[in-house]
Parts: C-alpha cells; structure tokens; sequence
C-alpha cells in the first residue's frame, strides 16, 4: 500500500498560492489522522519530498532545505535517492491530490502525466481540465447550452458589444492580468505589453456595479454544493476582485474579507446551484472545485470554473461538513474513474500489416 500524496507548486504565475494550498491539505489531513506525502514541484520542474508540515516560509528561497529531490520517469515513477552503495527506492503513491493552481497543474498537463506514471491525480481527467480552463471554450459550450454567461469573443475576432471591455488571459486565473479597458485600440496595446497574455485574450463586456459571487462543488459521492459567498472589495475601490485582494492581504484568502453566506434573495442562492448542477452537467466537470458567478440587473451569469480552486474552496462550506471529507472523497473520485478514459488500441496491428512497404508511401507524396 502507498500513501497520499498531496501535489503542489509548479512553473505558474499562481506558484506560491499552490504552495500555501498544498500546506493547508497536508495539514487538514494530517489533523485527521492520515498519513501523506507532500510533494513538490518547483519552478524549473523537480520534484522535492517535503518535511511533514512545513511553513510557507521554507519555500522562500525554493525547496525547503531539508527536503528530498525525487527522480521521476514513466516507468519506474517517483524514486527516492539511493543510500551508498544501494539501489534506489521508489515512493510508493495510492493516489495524489493535486494543489496546483494555474499553468500545467491546472490545464491538465500534469494529469497527463500522472496517467502515464500510474498514479491517479485529481482535477482531471486532462481533456476536461482543459476546457475548465480555457475561458473561450468554456463560456461557448454554456453559450451553446443556454447557460446565461456573459459575452465573450477574443481579440482579433468581431467584438459585437461596447466598450468598457474586461481583458482577460484565456488560460489564466486568478484575476492575474485581467484589466479593464475603455476601447478596443487599448486592449490591442494591452496585449502586446502584457506576459500574462501572450497564450491569448479574451473580451467581455465591463458591467459596472456587477456583484461577484462564489459558490463550491464537490461532486462524490453525489453533487453537494457550498454557501454561497460574496467577496468584499476593500472600502473605496472599484471593478474586478483582483488578485491582491484575493490573496495579499493579512492571512490570505481563507481570510478575506467576504459575506457568507451572501445577503442576497433565496431565489439568487437557488438559481447558483441550479446553474452549478446544470455547468457540470455540459460539461462533464467532476471533482472538488468552484464556480464564479456575476449578478448582473438581477441575473445570475456564469463567470469562469476553478477546477483546483484556492485553499481547494474548503471556507465556503459550512462548518458540519467535514474539510477532510471534502478532499478525500475528491481523492477517491478519482481513484474510481483512473484508467477509464483510455480505450483500448484499436485492432492493434491491422494498420501495420496493411501498409507495406514504406517506399510505397513516399511515392504517393511529393518531395
């Protein structure tokens, strides 16, 4: 038998809130009495076995410095150094709960990969973490659905709304590079200035006065959803809730400053979880995660998903429902779906023996 392993950090603009996620599953589990690994995955792409509950503080300058760097390959999976003149170990891993916010741990890159190693990793499976986060095709497939969303075109492509716009990276979370420009001239310079948006843009329409809500998922064993929360943007300032707000602030974003449960009408809560059930029904999404909402003139729109949310959304649930509970049933979701998505080779070898000689093929192309 092998044990937890709770996955975090990576090459992402969102590394350290990763960090500060993982260190919080570690501890919700620990408290509850189970034994896990924490794994993590630096910015240049190695992977170091931490000390049990390690401080934020230790990542300040990378690895903490009584870590263990692992070797990892596809066949042999996460091995431990060798000891003088012995052969090296391997870390026997059941499953991983993956903390990654952003970048590859987010996009299902690294999903990918856990397939490949044999280890079982929530957030995914890959295909269905890429469309969570890809902005673009996620609001389509609602669009498509007639799931209420807001607007949403890229840049270059015909904008059918006014201005202001809200530009955001496709690929991107939270609320790193989003900006809120008057004109489309402006959003063009934005563009070509920004890091965080060379993968791609998007446009949406800037409604002032729009109110930000939240609401977390957790779909094992049967779709539960959290309170619904409203986040406080500190006194005096106006548009999107950045990602200072979020998460620069004194403790964090656990310690935010929000409503929850929102003070809103019973018939927004409702109409939050209607459209909750019916996101992850389209879509296919499963797991522990969150969706962002915006009340706009009194309608409820569907703002973006969080596949692997920050601090897994494990505040906005109320407090009879047990944090431990939350990530293990995400952990043994994905334990029971592992290997689904991967068929069977397809009449392995007709192909092959059909095809002849290879010279036969270069002659049907030109050269």
């Amino acid at each position: 038998m092998g044990q937890l392993a709770i996955v975090f950090g990576g090459p992402s603009p969102e590394h350290d809130i990763s960090i500060l996620t993982g260190l919080l599953s570690e501890r919700v589990l620990r408290e509850a009495g189970h034994d896990v690994a924490p794994l993590y995955w630096t910015r240049t792409g190695e992977w170091v076995l931490c000390p049990a509950s390690s401080e934020a503080k230790d990542f300040l300058e990378g690895a903490p410095k009584a870590g263990t760097r692992l070797d990892v390959s596809l066949g042999a999976g996460f091995q431990l150094p060798k000891k003088g003149l012995g052969s090296a170990k391997p870390l026997l891993l059941d499953a991983a709960l993956n903390c990654c916010h952003g970048g590859a741990g987010e996009n299902g890159g690294i999903n990918s990969v856990f397939d490949q190693l044999g280890i079982p990793l929530t957030g995914g499976p890959g295909p269905l973490a890429a469309l969570g986060m890809d902005k673009l095709a996620f609001g389509a497939v609602l669009a498509q659905q007639g799931i209420p969303t807001l607007p949403r075109v890229a840049l270059g492509a015909d904008v059918h709304f006014d201005g202001p716009y809200i530009v955001k990276p496709r690929f991107g979370g939270s609320s790193i590079g989003i900006e809120v420009v008057e004109d489309l001239e402006t959003a063009r310079a934005l563009a070509k200035s920004s890091v965080h948006l060379r993968q791609g843009v998007v446009l949406e329409p800037f409604s002032k006065g729009a109110i930000d809500l939240n609401m977390a998922y957790s779909t094992y064993p049967s779709l539960r959803t959290s309170l619904l929360e409203k986040p406080l943007a500190p006194e005096k300032e106006e548009g999107i809730y950045s990602y200072g707000q979020k998460y620069l602030q004194t403790d964090g974003l656990v310690a935010a400053p929000r409503e929850l449960p929102a003070k809103v009408p019973d018939a927004v809560t409702k109409e939050a979880e209607r459209l909750t059930a019916a996101v992850l029904d389209v879509t296919g999404l499963k797991g522990l995660g969150r969706l962002d909402f915006l009340l706009v003139d009194d309608v409820l729109h569907v703002n973006e998903i969080n596949t692997i949310p920050g601090s897994m959304g494990l505040y906005l649930w109320p407090s009879e429902v047990p944090a431990a509970e939350l990530l293990l049933g995400a952990v043994e979701e994905a334990k029971r779906s592992f290997g689904q998505a991967t068929p069977a080779p397809f009449e392995p070898g007709a192909a092959l023996r059909a095809a002849g000689g290879m010279a036969g093929k270069l002659g049907q192309i030109g050269r």
